[in-house]
C-alpha cells in the first residue's frame, strides 16, 4: 500500500508489542520511584505484624499467604486508578479507542504493568513462607499458589477496569476502589482460617472467589485440613467464580471516549 500523492509505502501495523510496551510503563514507574515497589510490602507487612503479636505462631505462614492474595487483590485497586486516570486527566483512552487494540488487550496490558509494579512484594512474601512453613511443601504446592495468584489477578484486574469506566471525576478513584477492594478482602478468609469465623460471616465468604483461593492454597499447603478432593472443589469454585465475575465485569466496562 503506497501514499497516492507520494508514492511512499505505508507499514502495517505493528502486532505484539501490548505486553512489552505496558511491562515498560510499569517498569519504568519502579525505577523513577522506588517506593512504589516498597509500598506495596509495607501494606501486607503492617498486618502481618499485628498479627504475629496477637495470633498464634502456627497460623503465621497461613497469615503470609494471605498478604500474598490480598496484595494481587490490591492490582484490582491500581489498575482502577490508572485507567480512570487515563480517561479522565490524560485522555489516554481516546487514543485507545481510536487503535486498533481493543479493550481486552487494554485490559491484559494494564493489568501488566500493575503486576510488575506488585512482583517485589509478591517475591519477598514467598521467601518468608519459605522459610516459615512448619514443614517442606510438596514441590506442586507452589505452583497452585502461583495459579491462584494469576487467577485472582485476571479477576480483579477485569474488576478494577471496568469500576474504573463508571468514575466520573479523579476524586471518586480513590475512595471507590479502596472502598471495593478493601471489602473484598477482608470479609474473605485471607490472613485467618474460615473456621474462626462467625457462620454468618463464613456463608458471606463464600460467595467471594478470593475466599476460595485462600482454601485452596492453605489446604495445599497443608495448613489446614482438607482431602484432595476438597481441593479440587475448591479450584473448581475459584475458576468459577472467576468466569462469573469476568464475564459480569467486561459488559459493564465503557470501551468509549470521554
Amino acid at each position: 500500500m503506497a501514499n497516492a500523492s507520494v508514492g511512499v509505502p505505508i507499514a502495517p501495523p505493528q502486532e505484539g508489542r501490548v505486553l512489552p510496551a505496558f511491562a515498560l510503563i510499569g517498569w519504568r514507574w519502579i525505577s523513577r520511584n522506588p517506593a512504589s515497589a516498597i509500598a506495596p510490602i509495607l501494606v501486607p507487612f503492617i498486618f502481618l505484624y499485628f498479627l504475629r503479636i496477637i495470633s498464634p505462631s502456627s497460623l503465621f505462614p497461613l497469615e503470609v499467604i494471605g498478604a500474598m492474595l490480598f496484595t494481587t487483590q490490591n492490582i484490582g485497586t491500581w489498575v482502577l486508578g490508572d485507567s480512570a486516570t487515563w480517561r479522565i486527566e490524560f485522555g489516554l483512552q481516546d487514543l485507545f479507542v481510536a487503535s486498533p487494540m481493543g479493550k481486552v488487550r487494554y485490559l491484559v496490558g494494564i493489568a501488566f504493568s500493575n503486576m510488575i509494579a506488585a512482583l517485589p512484594a509478591l517475591v519477598v512474601l514467598a521467601a518468608v513462607l519459605f522459610f516459615t512453613l512448619p514443614a517442606a511443601a510438596p514441590w506442586y504446592a507452589w505452583f497452585v499458589l502461583i495459579g491462584a495468584i494469576a487467577v485472582l489477578w485476571v479477576l480483579f484486574s477485569a474488576v478494577g477496569v471496568a469500576i474504573s469506566s463508571r468514575v466520573t471525576s479523579q476524586r471518586e478513584i480513590w475512595p471507590v476502589g479502596s472502598l471495593a477492594f478493601t471489602c473484598l478482602g477482608m470479609l474473605s478468609p485471607l490472613y485467618y482460617p474460615i473456621s474462626s469465623l462467625p457462620p454468618l460471616w463464613q456463608d458471606a465468604a463464600r460467595f467471594l472467589p478470593a475466599t476460595y483461593a485462600a482454601l485452596l492454597v492453605q489446604g495445599v499447603f497443608g495448613l489446614t485440613p482438607a482431602s484432595p478432593w476438597t481441593l479440587v472443589s475448591y479450584a473448581g469454585l475459584l475458576l468459577l467464580c472467576a468466569a462469573v465475575g469476568i464475564a459480569i465485569a467486561l459488559p459493564l466496562y465503557r470501551w468509549q471516549g470521554r
